[in-house]
């Protein structure tokens, strides 16, 4: 009981501090976090992981799972009697997923056991809709943790508690927001969930990650922090924003599940991917925002990746192979980024500055950058990840070294590209500059916070405030706003607008009449102030006029 009752007491504080980000398209709210304090500082020390969705119905490329709600009777009736008959992955191979993931950076692979269809990637003994009783035959789940464990990374489960295959078993309606089920029902349900999470974490040796997705899910963190407790729970326990990133700095554990194109399972169709570039970038915010990120890829039905996944596998590998020491075990710096530079630091003097416009930087030139956050010491040194900064290939008289001089605008950086990554001597992703032994410009840096909007007869007003507003600190602020294109197209949103600058009211708090904005249209937007001369963003919220 005194477990519980000091998991309720973290709980409440951690709603408590998240209450202030007002993270969009977060997951839903959990009663209890027993998580150990060295469980969750791990997660703050790992820089990704590597989330795979895979079922049955990625024979189909359908949406994993979802068609099966509002389906016809017969879809759903040859969904769960005729796809186990050809499913056959019998090209998953594991060992190579782990390999290419821990050469990505990842630390952890996270699997689906099982998804609200209900079909199950193990030999369960609670129902015949599972792996060994197709084509495939073995338990495809044991190869993945086995092969996992071999590559030296962390072993990870996905657990869905939403069934489809029992409440159709059952004569109930498959639904996820309208399940209804008389009281006998409900504890049979709870009594599955609870054997198949036992059989899950004793018949797999040490299981590392739980993200648990659904409804019941009180039970399934009560048996596998029984039988496991030293297991991590993410979801159902800390933050995990959903195709997208916070717009603001978090400072507890979080992690944010995104995929490589619009679907979390294979998708041969109509499916838009991420560049590797974007890709880089999302785990770059994610680090600088003070979390991890979970990167999503769905194996085709016969188990191999698709070749567009593992092309961006391999350029996260390549990237991850220059710059890994930038994203591991490191905290967020006193801002997140300045412009198109995001940081991240490494204990309290090594800052790591990444350049994300780095597409037309070409190899040899020399580019200068003014960082208004950080100052330089005495013994303050700068070089470019991966490079030595002495030589550039072909080019023996050619400067190729890292200079700083501290202005009073900022420090100012000198570095020039001089590693050839690819053959044509173009390498669009971010580039990386350690700056050791220095310092902040300042020790606390504000908290903006994006407030309420009203629609008025000559524009809408915006409002937002500084939440530690101390007079002559922030003097100015304004905010920044795009269509709003929904939870899964965020990623793909339009640049953002910036409205003008404004005064700050003596009680820290600012707005902004905005005109222009079309009625009828959903937009988001969020406060932006700055802080000598260093601009610091608040959280996204979204209207709708």
């Amino acid at each position: 009981m005194k477990k519980i009752y000091i998991g309720v007491l973290l709980c409440l504080f951690n709603l408590a501090v998240s209450a202030q980000h007002d993270v969009v398209n977060d997951d839903e709210q959990s009663s209890f976090n027993l998580n150990k304090p060295e469980r969750e500082e791990w997660l703050r020390n790992t820089g990704a992981g590597l989330f795979i969705h895979f079922n049955i119905d990625a024979q189909l490329g359908v949406v994993i799972s979802h068609s099966l709600v509002g389906a016809s009777s017969d879809y759903v009736d040859r969904y769960f009697k005729e796809l186990p008959k050809t499913f056959d992955p019998s090209k998953f191979n594991p060992k190579e997923i782990a390999v290419l993931a821990k050469m990505a950076g990842m630390k952890y692979i996270c699997f689906t056991t099982k998804h609200h269809s209900g079909f199950c990637m193990w030999d369960t003994k609670t129902t015949g809709f599972k792996i060994t009783k197709t084509p495939y035959k073995k338990d495809l789940l044991k190869e993945f943790v086995n092969a996992t464990r071999e590559a030296g990374l962390d072993v990870g489960f996905y657990f869905s508690p939403e069934d489809f295959s029992f409440l159709h078993d059952h004569g109930i309606q498959i639904s996820r927001t309208d399940v209804k089920m008389d009281e006998k029902t409900k504890k049979e349900y709870s009594d599955y969930n609870k054997t198949q999470c036992e059989e899950l974490m004793t018949n797999y040796g040490k299981i590392d990650v739980l993200f648990i997705d659904g409804e019941p899910k009180e039970v399934v963190k009560e048996t596998c922090w029984r039988l496991q407790p030293d297991l991590l729970i993410t979801r159902g326990a800390i933050k995990t924003p959903e195709q997208a990133l916070p717009g603001g700095r978090i400072t507890q554990p979080w992690l944010s599940p995104i995929t490589m194109g619009t679907a979390w399972q294979y998708q041969p169709t109509n499916e838009r991917y991420k560049s590797g570039k974007q890709l880089i970038e999302l785990l770059i915010e994610a680090r600088a925002k003070g979390g991890s990120l979970l990167l999503n890829v769905g194996p085709k039905s016969n188990g191999e990746l698709p070749i567009e996944q593992e092309e961006r596998m391999r350029e996260l590998a390549l990237w991850n192979f220059i710059n890994h020491e930038s994203l591991d075990s490191v905290r967020s710096w006193i801002v997140s980024k300045e412009g198109n530079v995001w940081f991240t630091k490494k204990g309290e003097h090594t800052v790591y500055a990444f350049v994300t416009d780095a597409a037309e930087w070409k190899e040899g030139v020399r580019r200068n950058f003014v960082l208004h956050s950080i100052k330089s010491t005495a013994a303050t040194k700068i070089s470019v990840l991966g490079q030595n900064s002495e030589i550039i290939e072909y080019k023996p008289d050619l400067d190729v070294s890292c200079t700083y001089k501290q202005t009073a605008p900022g420090l100012e950086v000198s570095v020039v590209k001089a590693q050839r990554i690819y053959d044509d001597h173009r390498w669009p992703n971010p580039v990386v500059i350690k700056l050791e032994n220095v310092d902040p410009v300042f020790t606390e840096a504000v908290i903006p916070q994006t407030g309420t909007f009203s629609l008025l007869s000559n524009g809408v007003k915006l409002t937002g405030k500084v939440l530690n507003y101390k007079s002559g600190v922030v003097k100015r602020a304004r905010f920044e706003y795009r269509p709003y294109a929904g939870q899964v197209e965020t990623l793909y949103a339009a640049p953002w607008t910036k409205t003008e600058w404004v005064n700050m009211n003596a009680d820290g708090s600012f707005s902004v009449l905005q005109k222009g904005l079309k009625k009828g249209g959903r937009y988001e937007y969020k406060a932006v102030v700055e802080q000598q001369q260093v601009e610091v963003e608040a959280e996204n919220k979204v209207l709708s006029l």
